[in-house]
This record gives structure tokens, sequence and C-alpha cells, in this order.
């Protein structure tokens, strides 16, 4: 177990390596950069102007240069300072990260609450009545665009009836602090929380209810069947543990999700997380927020994938890592 964790981690020194490269070189391949974004339509700003601001950014030199020079800050922990926000990039992702985080960790959750059991029960009465609404339900949210349910709870809930906050984080004309300020937020998270549920449960739910239904038709299933075992204990002692395995697969894939942010909810409901803040700083070319952003992901999922490897031998003790 330690020498393939060591392994792993050796391994993906150079696969960080290879992902900045490549995001580095999409980065300063775009059309347009920072300096041309906050120059653009200014009449009184001349090429010297323009020259000296790009010496000033750093984008003055070659794509292999400005590699170079970022790489050697990089592994001495500074990230650099972003361009939008005139501070150190590592400060506000980590403000902006946790906003995203509580977000998707609470749809996450709720996810695997709905889906999961759903998708057993399901498996289990094939071809029922049961069967056919939640594979119904699931397709619906598979199929469900989230700026369009998104819209229709804000008809309903925000403008229509005026129970739930339309955008924002919290009311702007009260000062709450404390628990008031806790439920506040909260009140302002529960549509957002439920357009990320209903529109990823779907998919979860499907991959819950297939893996099941392949574990079912298993020889041992059939074998602790004619063994004379409860029904249930042959579902959730025995089939359930060997579902687990793909969908473990799933969890750790969702790490990076968890703290990337929802782009397109977050911009909906105004909501000041980490998607929205990376999607200003991909439209103005703030190349030190976007290496480091793209860069804090890439380390999430290869976290996340060491742990579900990890996950598998808990799960399953067939399964030996070596």
């Amino acid at each position: 177990m330690r020498q393939f964790i060591i392994r792993r981690l050796f391994l993906s020194v150079f696969i960080l390596f290879g992902v900045a490269i490549i995001i580095y070189t999409l980065i300063r391949a775009m059309p347009g950069d920072y300096v041309s974004t906050i120059t653009a339509g200014n009449p009184n700003v001349t090429e010297e102007m323009v020259t000296r601001l790009r010496r000033l950014y750093g984008l003055d030199v070659g794509v292999f240069q400005g590699f170079i020079n970022w790489l050697s800050q990089a592994v001495r922990g500074n990230l650099g300072t972003s361009f939008i926000y005139q501070r150190p990039v590592a400060q506000v992702i980590s403000e902006k990260m946790w906003v995203s985080f509580w977000l998707a960790f609470i749809a996450f959750i709720i996810q695997l609450l709905i889906a999961i059991p759903l998708g057993v029960i399901s498996a289990t009465r094939q071809y029922s009545k049961l069967d056919y609404a939640v594979s119904t339900f699931a397709l619906v949210g598979i199929s469900l665009p989230g700026f369009f349910f998104a819209a229709i709870l804000q008809r309903t809930f925000a403008i229509g009836l005026g129970v739930l906050p339309l955008q924002g984080m919290v009311t702007a004309r009260y000062n709450y602090t404390g628990f008031r300020l806790l439920l506040d937020m909260g009140k302002h998270f529960i549509l957002p929380v439920a357009v990320l549920t209903v529109t990823g449960v779907g998919g979860l739910m499907r991959y819950s209810r297939t893996n099941m239904l392949e574990v079912l038709n298993a020889d041992y299933v059939r074998t602790a069947r004619a063994k004379g075992l409860s029904e249930n204990k042959v579902i959730y002692k025995h089939a359930f543990r060997n579902t687990l395995i793909p969908i473990v697969t799933m969890i750790g894939g969702s790490i990076p999700g968890l703290f990337s942010g929802a782009i397109i909810t977050e911009g909906i409901f105004a909501i000041d997380g980490l998607g929205n803040t990376a999607l200003v700083a991909m439209r103005q070319g703030d190349v030190p927020f976007i290496m480091a952003f793209n860069m804090f992901l890439a380390v999430l999922t290869l976290l996340g994938t060491l742990i579900a490897d990890l996950l598998y031998a808990v799960v399953d003790p067939r399964v030996r890592l070596s």
C-alpha cells in the first residue's frame, strides 16, 4: 500500500507538469489578453502605454519564457498576483472556494441520499411502476438544462410566491450576524442547491440502478438465494457492497467539482463563488488566476483518483493495491 501511494504521488508530479504546459499554452494562445481587454475602446491609450502594461504584467515574453517564469515562482509556492483583483491568487481562491464547496457539497450529499437508495430499489423491482417512475425522473434530471430549471424556480418561488430570495447570498437590507446570518445564507442557497440536485441526481441514479442489476444477475447472488438467505440480506449485505465499487469511482471523480463551482448556476443566482470568479478571469485573460485555478483542479482530480483507488480495498477486500 505504501509503495502504491508513493508511486502514484511520484507519477502525479509529471502529470501536473504536463497539465501546466498545456494550460499555459492554451491561455497564451487565446485571442487577445488582459492588457488588450482593459485598454479596448479607450482612445487615450497609446502604443507605448500598451507596451509598458504588457511588460508590467509579464505578457511581453513568449510562451516558453512565460511558462518558465511562472513555473519558477510556482515551485516556490508563489502562484502570482491576480490581474483583476490585485491580490495573491492563493488568497482569492481560498476566499471564494468555500462558497462553491458548501453549495456543491450540500447538493452532492442530497444526490447520494436520493440516487443510491432509489437506484437500488428500482433495480430490485425491475419493470415495475416504481422502476418506470424512477427511470423517468432520472431521465428528466439528465435532460433538464440547469439554466432553464433555475429560471422556473426563480419565477415560481421568488417572483411568483415571494417565499425565497431571487439572487445573492445574503439579504442586503439586513445586517445579520452569527446564527441569523447562517439562516439567511441557507435561505439563499435553497434554489441553487435544488437546481444542482435535480440536474445531477439522474446520472447517479441510473448508474446505481445499472450496476445493481448487473450484480443481481451474478452467480454468487443466485447461490446466496439458493442457500435460503432472505432477500433483504442478499441485496443489502452481498449485492449492495459490490455495487459500491463503480460508485466509489464516481465519488472520487466528483471531488474537483466540489471546489470548482457551478459556473452557470452561480452566475444565474449571483453567487460569488469560485466558478463565477473563474469565468470572469477567463474572459479577461487573468493568466495567474486561470493557471492557479486549473492547477488546483488538477491536483484535486489526482487526489480524488487516488482516494477512489484506496477505497476499492475498503469496499472490496479482494482488491489489493501493490
